[in-house]
């Protein structure tokens, strides 16, 4: 046991790159899930009965499929596409496997606050790039992401939140960061301190991307 913050300083350089692995692994995932979510989201929106699209068969494949995977918790997830993880990053360990899985598990969450996003978009907007001739694609594109840019925003925010916390999840498969540094150097050798740091960086980071993500969605909002 180890009251002392010298056991910090001791562990500093380990703390960086904890620090950094965190940070990495979660815009890293914000951005591979981001991308991935929105093509998801749209493809809900767009097949969605009496949208764009609207194609019944397509919309209940996609919602089953985001109802099935959006509830499972993630340190459930991450043994259950250890397989898959093998197949596309060559490992089920560390940094890669990690980020592989987080980057699956919040696309699905993404789509959803998409599809729920564009939903809220004034139905008279699309009506009126629909009369006017547009392609759905450019109403998807130029019309409805526009429109609701400013909640898909804070919608990201979120995500990226629930991300950095599945981050120290993935400590379970040494998957690095601050969560791994807090077990390995701190509940593990009743090292408080460590764990308090920890937390305290943890904080730090995801107070950050809230406060950039809620900027960003106030100076869209304003135009």
């Amino acid at each position: 046991m180890n009251n002392s913050f010298q056991s910090v300083i001791d562990t500093f350089d380990v703390f960086l790159a904890s620090v950094r692995d965190t940070i990495v692994m979660s815009l890293v995932s914000l951005v591979i899930a981001g991308i991935i979510g929105l093509a998801l989201g749209l493809a809900l929106y767009a097949t969605r009965p009496g949208n764009l699209l609207g194609n019944r068969v397509a919309y209940t494949i996609l919602n089953v499929v985001v109802n099935l995977v959006r509830p499972i918790p993630f340190v459930i997830f991450l043994a259950a596409i250890a397989p898959l993880s093998r197949v596309v990053v060559q490992t089920t360990i560390g940094v890669p496997a990690v980020t592989f899985a987080i980057s699956l598990a919040a696309a699905f969450a993404v789509s959803r606050i998409v599809e729920q996003n564009l939903l809220a978009v004034d139905p008279g907007v699309v009506e009126a790039a629909r009369a006017s001739g547009a392609h759905p694609v450019s109403i998807l594109l130029t019309v409805l992401i526009p429109e609701g840019l400013g909640p898909l925003i804070l919608g990201y925010t979120f995500i990226y939140i629930g991300i950095v916390d599945m981050t120290a999840q993935g400590a379970l498969i040494g998957g690095g960061g601050l969560g791994e540094y807090a077990i390995t150097y701190g509940s593990q050798r009743y090292d408080w301190w460590i764990v308090y740091v920890s937390v305290a960086a943890i904080v730090v980071i995801v107070q950050l991307g809230q406060f950039v993500g809620n900027r960003l969605a106030r100076a869209t909002l304003r135009r």
